[in-house]
């Protein structure tokens, strides 16, 4: 499959959502396929919506071949209601869309995280992203690129009680986060989309890590 064919996943979120954008207005995508929940009503010749159920991935499987696979899906415990639908969301579907494309011999898979994700961390946020790494990274993609971004700045659709605040303290104190802490600075969502369109446009092989400064140069 051409690396000019995407498909992006969590295309409604906020870092989902400025990929689309940013390839959408990219000539160097031809097709970009989107897998949501709702009707995003895009309107470009270049994208095509695919409306599922996320329960049911495997029934969609033979819409997802590509080049590469964004996969931009997560919520929070809150947003989700419990631990358990957190984790569907941030695990069960990110691994099931991973196994799906890697059935349609998908190459790149490129997936954001969290700064911090770490498999046997004691916090279960942090657990569950450590272990979808970890399970997609099983799946042996001939390049599977993680983003481990600390908090996104940007206009979100959906209100988070409190984000407001601690975005706010995280721009006002960012001079702080120096040396090893610099991957905890806050970043753009532009600046993470960026990085992964570029990713897509240069392919490397085996499994990297973004953090912090990474994301920001290679989103410049």
């Amino acid at each position: 499959m051409s690396a000019k064919t995407v498909l992006i996943a969590g295309a409604s979120g906020l870092v989902g959502n400025k990929l689309l954008n940013l390839l959408t207005d990219d000539s160097g995508f031809e097709k970009i396929t989107i897998i949501t929940r709702k009707p995003l009503g895009i309107k470009s010749e270049k994208v095509q919506e695919i409306i599922l159920n996320f329960d049911e991935l495997n029934k969609h499987a033979e819409n997802f071949s590509a080049g590469t696979v964004f996969c931009c899906l997560g919520t929070t415990i809150r947003t989700a209601g419990s631990q358990e639908n957190f984790r569907k969301v941030d695990f069960t579907y990110c691994v099931e869309l991973a196994k799906a494309a890697k059935a349609r011999g998908v190459k790149q898979f490129i997936l954001i995280s969290s700064v911090g994700a770490d498999a046997k961390s004691s916090n279960f946020y942090l657990r569950t992203k450590g272990e979808t790494e970890n399970a997609i990274a099983g799946l042996d993609f001939e390049n599977f690129c993680i983003l481990r971004p600390s908090m996104l700045l940007g206009d979100r659709k959906e209100q988070r009680p409190g984000e407001s605040m601690g975005k706010y303290f995280m721009q006002a104190t960012g001079f702080l986060f120096l040396g090893p802490l610099k991957k905890y600075k806050a970043i753009e969502a532009a600046t993470v989309a960026r990085c992964m369109s570029a990713l897509a446009k240069n392919p490397g092989k085996g499994k990297v890590i973004f953090e912090g400064e990474m994301i920001a140069f290679c989103g410049k």
